[in-house]
């Protein structure tokens, strides 16, 4: 691994924690993930086994630890595991279209109902979280907005990192 790469991996990372931890809590306290988009453009810049692993180990336990969900911290790494493998398989299928942003922005928003869904299915069910709502109040009240904001958050967000990662000369996947 590049040290520019893993440079750049950190900041995705933090500007993800940053944002986590000042959003407010919807339902329950669960409150959208911005982490988890940060995860994506990273898995955009860096397509590579070890590039995902280390940004879903490092996103999964900083959004465990930051999480007000209870006994939230192994769910989301779980979560983050599942899906970023999951977005790097997608990604390497449909590397062609990868290059459209709108398949990009697309493939967030279904990345992001993954992550809802593993994340409540291990937390309500294998972790029996008593949270006092059921999956379905808690994947509309919090999963369906959340994939909202992470597709705002990346259209946003992407143009503006693949400039500086060509301003910098960094090795990354970008051809767009």
């Amino acid at each position: 691994m590049n040290t520019k790469n893993l440079v750049l991996m950190a900041l995705l990372v933090g500007v993800g924690a940053a944002l986590y931890v000042v959003t407010p809590g919807m339902v329950n306290g669960m409150k959208p993930d911005f982490m988890l988009t940060m995860m994506f453009i990273g898995i955009l810049l860096f397509p590579t086994v070890k590039e995902t692993f280390l940004l879903s180990l490092v996103t999964g336990v900083l959004s465990g630890l930051f999480t007000t969900f209870p006994a939230g911290l192994v769910p989301n790494i779980i979560d983050k595991a599942v899906t970023g493998f999951v977005f790097l398989i997608a990604l390497l299928v449909l590397k062609k279209l990868v290059n459209n942003f709108v398949v990009s922005a697309g493939l967030v928003g279904l990345g992001t109902i993954l992550s809802g869904t593993v994340f409540l299915a291990v937390a309500l069910f294998v972790f029996n979280a008593n949270v006092g709502a059921t999956f379905t109040v808690l994947f509309v009240g919090v999963v369906l907005p959340a994939v909202a904001f992470n597709v705002i958050a990346f259209i946003i967000i992407y143009p503006i990192v693949t400039k500086l990662v060509k301003r910098s000369k960094f090795n990354t996947a970008i051809s767009m």
